[in-house]
């Protein structure tokens, strides 16, 4: 005979422990805030590296020249009234070094490029700056490869910007290809203004000749408005979905309790989130998403087997039943939490940025997932069934069922 665990008696402890971290995290939220990341507020975000500039390319003609540092090489396109309109690829796979790389650009009409650092060319290739315009001119287009060498680090970026307002500055990528994303919020139409003085500290401090700005956004105010509205009509939609699901599949009760598993678990995950000061960007309302459809799928497996448990399990009250159910599927909630987590942990040990962070949250979550849909939504459907009596009906002198009797919660 199977164990039965006695899950009904923990269930006033997990309750005040869930309500206890709850209300701490809205404490948390209204007295601290939640970081909200570029994605819901306006502001700038940019991604630099510390870079050596090792070409500096030009052009005197009449023609229109354009040049583009592509993968895996380089490209100057020719246009404009009165000229022959091509393309020159000048692909890494024929060139090894800065001298012959500049070899190949003069050999098209009018550009010339000289050489300010001579050096093998790196496996990532070289990149120009995203502010500047790549059509070519006399004003000088620098080409950048990245500086190996570089022992800059996040913080001596963050140093250089303190004197700005809410910098978050993040290190990308290996240390031989190191970029650094900077966001910074903004209000009004300031933007501009905050990202040339911001670039003005930054060449400042590391020279204008190995500053190398890779992109460069801008989100409006409207736009992260709608985009927080969105959010929040995008997972009520979620919620009353699953309740309806629910309620055809099982019982208005059962329904109830699903949805509150899952309001639990998006309510630990942000309180979380408020704690540690997480950016919370679309990536993590991802996972809290991810979490919602985890949740509810352990949950449903649960309450299957409650359901199934009540024809067919001995027992003279609804507790005893639904002990039953959740010793019978504990291993199996373990279980597949363990592997989910296995993998989860795996990004999160093994990556950087915003995918550390998405891992980070789903592990919180998977846990809370599990967790919420044995003591949670069993508390629940305990409180409204507590009461439900079981009958013994013989229908075989030698084989006893048993059957609910018909309560209100039915």
């Amino acid at each position: 005979m199977k164990k039965v665990i006695q899950f009904s008696k923990f269930f006033p402890v997990a309750v005040v422990l869930s309500a206890v971290i709850i209300i701490a995290g809205i404490v948390s939220t209204a007295t601290r805030g939640i970081n909200f990341g570029l994605d819901f507020k306006p502001g700038m975000i940019e991604e630099i590296k510390i870079a050596n500039a090792v070409l500096e390319v030009t052009y005197k003609g009449t023609a229109t020249v354009s040049l583009e540092a592509i993968d895996d090489g380089v490209q100057i396109v020719v246009s404009g009234i009165g000229e022959e309109n091509r393309t020159v690829s000048i692909p890494y796979s024929e060139v090894s070094t800065v001298s012959e790389l500049a070899a190949k650009i003069n050999g098209v009409n009018g550009v010339s490029a000289h050489i300010k650092k001579e050096m093998s060319l790196p496996k990532a290739g070289l990149f120009v700056n995203s502010g500047s315009s790549k059509n070519l001119g006399e004003k000088p287009l620098n080409l950048f490869a990245a500086d190996e060498n570089a022992t800059v680090t996040a913080d001596d970026i963050r140093d250089t910007l303190k004197a700005f307002n809410d910098v978050d500055v993040k290190a990308l990528g290996t240390d031989s290809e190191r970029s650094f994303q900077i966001r910074m919020g903004v209000t009004g139409d300031e933007g501009k203004t905050i990202q040339a003085d911001a670039n003005k500290a930054l060449a400042e401090k590391f020279g204008a000749d190995k500053v190398a700005f890779v992109k460069s956004d801008f989100i409006g105010a409207q736009f992260s408005q709608t985009l927080i509205r969105d959010s929040i009509i995008l997972v009520l939609a979620t919620l009353v979905l699953i309740f309806i699901y629910s309620a055809i599949r099982f019982h208005w009760d059962f329904a109830l309790a699903a949805v509150i598993a899952i309001v639990h678990d998006s309510l630990i995950m942000v309180s979380f989130i408020s704690f540690i000061q997480m950016e919370f960007s679309t990536t993590t309302l991802a996972a809290i998403l991810t979490i919602i459809g985890y949740s509810i799928n352990a949950t449903v497996v649960i309450l299957d087997r409650v359901r199934s448990d009540i024809k067919v399990v001995e027992a003279k009250t609804f507790k005893e039943v639904l002990n039953s159910a959740l010793s019978s599927t504990l291993s199996r909630s373990i279980i597949t939490t363990l592997t989910t987590l296995f993998a989860v942990l795996a990004l999160f040990f093994f990556t950087t940025g915003t995918i550390h962070d998405f891992s980070l949250a789903l592990t919180v979550g998977l846990i809370s997932g599990c967790y919420s849909s044995i003591f949670i939504a069993g508390a629940f459907i305990l409180a409204v069934r507590k009461n439900q009596k079981f009958q013994t009906i013989v229908a075989n002198p030698n084989v006893s069922q048993f059957k609910a009797e018909e309560s209100d919660s039915e």
